[in-house]
């Protein structure tokens, strides 16, 4: 059984040194010109910074080249890679960096360094580019059971766990998704979603597995994006809903030389998919975690618009399953998704408790909710802990919120419950709204779509609902927003 495999950025330099590999804004990078970036990042780590084999090194930086740089890097040492959110507050990384036990955080001018040189040393990518090293000899291979990335939970529901993503993991995870999606010659996958999280990371290892170039923005813009994909001929891109409203808002068709709009974050409503399809976007719904290195399940292009409203089906090599009580769900009945495949995770960094309740034979408890259909598509209907019981009655938030959404006076939605004396918990919803509207006219909306009982007993108003660094809804804030009652 293969157990290491050459390291990919040394091996795609050697295969096709001069093809792109990375466009970041003004600056283009070759996969020889990316190699000898990041050794030479590498060296710097080394000579100024100590860092050797085996060491854990915290990086805190937004989208950038040297944030590429800095990851092969990590691996061109032997180092793992921490990758942390940067919208998080200070308390939140140190917990993170001490939990981590990493030795270094690697940052820049954006974030302030002093508020962690107590607890960990620290350095500025820009310093270390300016930096002199000598040439060093490289880790020319990858252990597929080492872990390459950290990577802490969201954190929707309690403290975040570090999730140990291994070689293996992403590279099981980037074949599935090309025996699913496919590959050609003029690929190019466009990432604006952060690099610190899976979505946005796992596109920097299909480029060198793929010999790909990834077009990288800092940030997502809806104009910079369209005129990215037109002067890129960008043919693939990864998405969440509030980047794909955004697209849709602004061009009548889809751009030309798109192929693939790899929609994650959770399900996307109805009313925007169908939106998708009357443009002719290329919208091909996933569903995937941190603990799964990106995508598990895709929705094949053949049954993108049969099945609207689906994940999909399990990518190659990987399996699901829908349990209840521990027994395997009959088709359509709701139940706890299980996953098990190659780029499942092994396992939470020095979480024991949490690995023997997330593990069994071999199948991962996602926490999630959904059921298969009679062929075995999967349907996402929403986070177990988000779920409200009202009356003995299961309310899927989610399906509230694309009821709502497609009322055309709410942009954004968010469901959570409430204690209520006779029903034990009711739905409120909180929303942002493009034109005024009152909480009977909403009312009557849901009324037409929705069981008496999953209607919303109280509307209100806010500027923006929270939402974590990918675009996730966080339902637990949403109770912090009670205020703006619509009458």
């Amino acid at each position: 059984m293969l157990t290491e495999q050459p390291n990919w950025l040394i091996q795609r330099a050697q295969l096709t040194p001069e093809r792109m590999a990375l466009i970041f804004e003004n600056q283009s990078f070759t996969f020889r010109e990316l190699y000898e970036a990041s050794k030479q990042m590498a060296a710097r780590l080394a000579a100024c910074c100590s860092l050797r084999k085996g060491d854990r090194v915290a990086i805190l930086l937004s989208n950038r080249a040297e944030m590429v740089f800095a990851v092969h890097a990590c691996f061109l040492l032997g180092a793992e890679a921490v990758l942390l959110n940067t919208k998080l507050s200070k308390q939140e990384r140190l917990f993170q960096l001490e939990d981590s036990k990493a030795v270094l955080l690697l940052t820049d001018a954006g974030f302030c360094r002093r508020e962690y040189d107590s607890v960990i040393a620290t350095a500025d990518v820009d310093e270390l580019q300016a930096a002199e090293a000598e040439d060093i000899e490289v880790e020319a291979y990858m252990k597929l059971d080492d872990t390459a990335t950290l990577m802490y939970t969201s954190g929707t529901t309690g403290r975040p766990k570090g999730v140990q993503q291994t070689f293996g993991n992403h590279y099981s995870s980037a074949v599935s998704s090309a025996l699913n999606l496919g590959i050609t010659e003029r690929d190019r996958w466009l990432i604006a979603l952060p690099l610190f999280h899976i979505s946005g990371l796992s596109a920097l290892f299909k480029s060198v597995i793929y010999g790909m170039p990834v077009v990288l923005h800092q940030k997502f813009s809806v104009s910079d994006v369209l005129d990215s994909i037109s002067r890129h001929r960008v043919t693939i891109i990864s998405a969440v809903q509030t980047m794909l409203s955004g697209l849709l808002a602004e061009t009548d068709h889809c751009p030309e030389s798109l192929r693939c709009i790899l929609l994650g974050g959770g399900p996307a409503p109805l009313p925007l998919l169908e939106e998708c399809r009357q443009k002719q976007f290329p919208v091909f719904q996933s569903y995937g975690l941190t603990e799964t290195c990106s995508q598990i399940v895709t929705l094949s292009p053949e049954f993108s618009m049969e099945k609207l409203g689906s994940a999909g089906k399990p990518l190659f090599s990987c399996e699901i399953s829908i349990e209840k009580d521990g027994n395997k769900c009959a088709p359509f009945e709701h139940g706890e998704i299980t996953v098990k495949g190659p780029n499942v995770m092994k396992g939470y960094y020095n979480r024991d408790e949490a690995n023997r309740a997330a593990f069994e034979n071999g199948w991962f408890k996602t926490g999630d909710l959904g059921y298969l259909d009679e062929d075995g598509f999967l349907f996402v209907l929403d986070r177990r802990s988000d779920l409200i019981i009202s009356g003995g009655e299961n309310i899927y938030p989610a399906e509230v919120e694309a009821v709502l959404l497609a009322h055309p006076a709410v942009a954004e939605a968010g469901v959570s419950g409430a204690e209520d004396p006779k029903w034990g918990k009711v739905p409120h919803a909180f929303l942002v709204l493009t034109s005024p509207v009152s909480s009977a006219e909403l009312a009557a909306f849901c009324r037409e779509r929705l069981a008496k009982y999953k209607i919303p007993a109280k509307f209100f108003t806010a500027e923006e609902l929270p939402r974590n660094a990918s675009n996730k809804l966080m339902r637990h804030r949403l109770n912090d927003l009670r205020k703006g009652e619509l009458s």
